[in-house]
């Protein structure tokens, strides 16, 4: 094992947060303070994040995955109710529609850049339609002036899964700058507060009620600093639920968001490496990049694997990188090839072709700010030292 070529000492993984000695002084100052718990730090987040994306209301919660749930709370989502999302997406999304009672339409996505499909969204619209969430794929935002036109026209809201889009822009507007978005703060994101995301929204009253439902349904901030304990006054409007984030993940959060543009700058350079070198191997095909303005925050640099080509299947090439010390992702396996949605029959007949031929052959490939050109040079020796034994 030892004597494959371009065999590393030391595993690299796919991904790896960037964690500097600001991250851990600040994250002290929050425990040292005897306030960690939802504060002045999450209202500084809150505040920097609206100023960083332009948008007009941005809410901290403790995920992507609580900010889309209560999102769905906010927006009535019952059962009998339909959303159309792609299936090329993380599961979190659908996993939600379901527990509403909804159901989840997915429509199909384009075949080289994995982002939805417009066409194939127009026609899985029903009656009984209630949403559109489309996916800003590995980085890359949506082309979302004719989706924004489609829903505008059958009056139905958008919610825009931005969890890979922080810095990512679409027409010179950052992603979250307009509508609804939803952005993750996950460990191998852009940025990370360890656990966490935020809610960009220009609907004022929709973020009213967001601010109520992610702790407790209180129709007030829950803690006064002064007396350490819960304002007399606060009282539940509604049920509510528990996605507030701690004073600790947003202390985190602004020393990475003052790092974001530094970040994605490192990712975007890696990234032209990594085409520039896979070039020339005809068994990998990296994603293509749509032919509108856009800003490419680069947060997963995904590839094909041709299996005819390499005469192997996409898992075992992503076990012979592992024996060479190289971690690889996948992102994802469709929702609607997950064993639950192939029994509950999600799926309403749409053509998925793009989908599942990608989800055969899809694979990310290591990509973080603290990798160096010595790093993407393992990788591509190590994919050529893979295909050519």
């Amino acid at each position: 094992m030892w004597e494959m070529i371009g065999m590393r000492s030391q595993f690299l993984p796919f991904s790896r947060p960037s964690i500097s000695k600001s991250e851990v002084s600040a994250v002290e100052k929050i425990l040292r303070s005897g306030w960690i718990t939802t504060g002045a730090a999450t209202a500084d987040f809150e505040k920097k994040f609206r100023r960083y994306t332009g948008c007009e209301n941005a809410v901290a919660v403790s995920s992507g995955t609580g900010g889309m749930h209560i999102i769905l709370r906010a927006l009535n989502i019952a059962p009998g109710d339909e959303i159309i999302t792609p299936s090329m997406t993380w599961v979190s999304t659908v996993n939600l529609i379901v527990l509403a009672g909804a159901r989840p339409v997915f429509a199909d996505v384009d075949r080289d850049t994995l982002l939805v499909d417009y066409e194939s969204v127009r026609r899985c619209l029903s009656p009984r339609t209630r949403l559109i969430i489309p996916v800003h794929f590995a980085g890359v935002p949506a082309d979302m002036t004719q989706l924004n036109r489609l829903a505008s026209q059958n009056e139905i809201p958008i919610v825009e899964d931005a969890a890979h889009a922080v810095g990512s822009a679409y027409k010179g507007v950052p992603v979250g700058g307009s509508g609804t978005a939803v952005f993750s703060f996950h460990p191998i994101k852009n940025i990370t507060t360890g656990e966490g995301g935020m809610i960009c929204s220009s609907d004022t009253d929709l973020v009213e009620r967001l601010r109520r439902l992610k702790f407790h349904g209180l129709g007030e901030d829950a803690y006064d600093r002064e007396m350490q304990g819960r304002s007399p006054t606060a009282e539940v409007i509604e049920p509510g639920y528990k996605y507030n984030m701690t004073d600790i993940c947003a202390a985190m959060g602004l020393c990475q968001l003052e790092r974001i543009e530094k970040f994605n700058r490192k990712r975007s350079e890696l990234a032209g490496i990594y085409l520039e070198r896979l070039s020339q191997i005809d068994e990998i095909l990296p994603l293509s990049l749509p032919d509108y303005p856009m800003k490419h925050s680069w947060h997963l640099f995904i590839v094909r694997l041709d299996p005819e080509k390499a005469g192997m299947s996409r898992g075992q090439f992503m076990l012979e990188l592992k024996r060479r010390n190289i971690g690889t992702g996948y992102h994802f396996r469709a929702v609607h090839l997950h064993s639950y949605y192939k029994r509950s029959g999600a799926w309403l007949g749409e053509s998925l072709e793009n989908t599942e031929w990608n989800s055969e052959r899809i694979c990310s490939l290591p990509l973080f700010p603290g990798m160096t050109e010595d790093d993407v040079d393992d990788v591509v020796e190590a994919i050529k030292d893979v295909l050519k034994r």
